[in-house]
């Protein structure tokens, strides 16, 4: 196995696992604990791994976690229901093209399950989702300027905007901070809502992906109503009255 291979297998096995052991890293690549260790050390100049006592850590899962439960929240991204969620995501992915992934814990989950045999263009505001797939083979990543928001985190307002004017991508999956049949989309930071709203107009469809909580939910800025929306991805504990109001508004509802 080459280097560069190694190395993608070993930030393969970092974003999986968590965390990663120098000793059993060198009994599974068939390489000595001192060749995975120089791995280690490139890794972490490259930005994509962070090294601690006996292995190390890949970068994105260092990043401090925001209070708060709403869908738009990064915090616990390997719960159940979002693992479900992004793994149900995988199938609205074009074979090849542009997609958008939006910030959030279910988008970061769903950048680390991306398939390595598709040619894809990656756009993000999210510097998790942009830490993910920097170094993915066949990945093209565009990251928006603008401020980073500390809560997500992700780039936002004007700067973040105009940087998606003349874009068209093939598929947008954006996550809020509430949904509900009348208002539709809304967002607790309004430039953030106003970055949404940009993405979901660059992108020939839009799949939203939300944990039951957030429906009924209602933010303070508003992002864009439910018949801008293809399809919506939830987890099966969405009460079903909610969802067929959801669905009457317009969206296609699948529960993971």
């Amino acid at each position: 196995m080459y280097a560069p291979e190694r190395h993608q297998e070993i930030l393969t096995r970092a974003r999986e696992r968590g965390r990663i052991n120098v000793r059993r890293l060198a009994q599974a690549l068939e390489v000595t604990p001192e060749t995975i260790r120089r791995d280690l050390a490139t890794l972490e100049r490259h930005g994509v791994l962070r090294r601690v006592h006996g292995g190390a850590m890949p970068v994105e899962r260092t990043w401090p976690s925001p209070a708060g439960t709403a869908p738009g929240d990064e915090r616990d991204a390997s719960s159940a229901s979002r693992e479900r969620i992004a793994r149900a995501a995988l199938a609205e992915l074009p074979a090849t093209g542009a997609v958008i992934l939006g910030a959030g814990a279910t988008t970061v989950r769903l950048a680390e399950l991306l398939p390595q045999d598709r040619d894809l263009t990656v756009v993000t505001p999210s510097l998790r989702v942009a830490l993910v797939v920097a170094t993915r083979p066949g990945i093209h990543l565009h990251v928006l300027g603008g401020r980073v928001l500390g809560r997500s985190p992700a780039t936002v307002g004007p700067w973040a905007a105009r940087d998606v004017d003349d874009m068209l991508v093939d598929v947008a999956f954006l996550e809020v901070d509430g949904i509900t049949p009348d208002l539709g989309l809304t967002s607790a930071d309004p430039e953030e809502a106003q970055v949404k709203r940009c993405l979901l107009a660059a992108a020939r469809r839009t799949v939203v992906l939300a944990e039951h909580g957030g429906f009924g939910r209602e933010a303070s800025a508003h992002v864009a109503a439910l018949d801008a929306v293809d399809t919506v991805i939830s987890d099966t504990e969405l009460d079903s009255e909610l969802a067929e109001a959801i669905t009457a508004a317009g969206p296609r509802i699948e529960l993971a």
